[in-house]
């Protein structure tokens, strides 16, 4: 499984599911659900939403493998250290056991879901991004080209699915039923006022850091070393002029990830079946 910074969930994430942007969330039901397992909850951003949504009296739970991911979960959540491949839960002891972005980071999705259907006794579902048609558009013209380049390479190079996005026939492969999905996209802009987090992100262009972390992902998605160390040149020079345009005011960059939400039911719940919730 790939892991990740809680620095890197807080950037690519930040902005999701804004009050006004939920329509894609209508299918979890989520007024009607007593008690929520959001599955790689990562520092917990789903897991906040979903308890906004819920009922006062429903409980919302987030797991996760890394304690260093939990332990920047906010207060007052109290997270679970669990994988995602074994929920330490009774069966049927959930009525939504939900994932953001999880399933694109697994070598085996469907044993995910496998294990989802198992704890939940109502619904699945699962917020998955398709990372090659994320589209980028700059006042930087070079930042399109070179973020398109680079994107192509990343995808070859990342061993598992990340261009998942709508997975329907995964959720009717698990046993799952009334399967449907909808798409949202989440939409980050930068423009002026910058605040200090969008100017590290530029100083960082500017290093080519970020590039530099993705080394070996994009050499094993085809890149040669010398190729690699161009586009790093070509990168470096498109952040110094991305912190210039900042320094005037003028720089503006608007990218859109199309996120796709699965929602399927478990056969069990047609008995309206529901185990007490624990944790084991």
């Amino acid at each position: 499984m790939r892991r990740f910074s809680a620095d890197y969930l807080d950037d690519t994430r930040r902005g999701m599911w804004s009050p006004d942007d939920r329509e894609a969330l209508a299918p979890l039901d989520l007024a009607e659900r007593s008690c929520v397992l959001d599955v790689g909850c990562g520092t917990g951003e789903l897991s906040a939403v979903l308890a906004e949504e819920t009922p006062e009296e429903a409980r919302v739970v987030g797991l996760d493998r890394d304690p260093a991911l939990l332990a920047a979960v906010p207060d007052p959540a109290h997270p679970v250290r669990a994988d995602a491949l074994s929920l330490p839960v009774a069966d049927g002891s959930a009525d939504l056991v939900v994932c953001q972005a999880l399933l694109i980071n697994l070598p085996d999705p469907l044993a995910a879901v496998e294990e989802f259907s198992r704890a939940s006794s109502a619904l699945v579902a699962a917020v998955e991004p398709d990372n090659a048609a994320v589209t980028v558009e700059s006042t930087v013209d070079a930042e399109e080209r070179l973020t398109a380049r680079a994107r192509e390479r990343f995808v070859a190079g990342v061993p598992t699915d990340v261009t998942l996005g709508a997975a329907p026939d995964l959720f009717r492969e698990a046993g799952l039923r009334d399967v449907e999905t909808r798409r949202y996209d989440h939409v980050r802009t930068v423009e002026p006022p910058y605040d200090e987090a969008t100017l590290e992100g530029a100083k960082r262009k500017a290093t080519g850091s970020r590039l530099s972390e993705q080394r070996e992902t994009l050499l094993a998605g085809g890149l040669s070393e010398a190729a690699f160390d161009a586009l790093r040149g070509e990168w470096r020079a498109m952040g110094r002029e991305v912190v210039e345009a900042m320094a005037a005011g003028t720089y503006r960059r608007r990218e859109t990830v199309p996120f796709f939400v699965t929602v399927g039911r478990v056969p069990s719940s047609e008995s309206d079946f529901s185990a007490p919730f624990s944790l084991e």
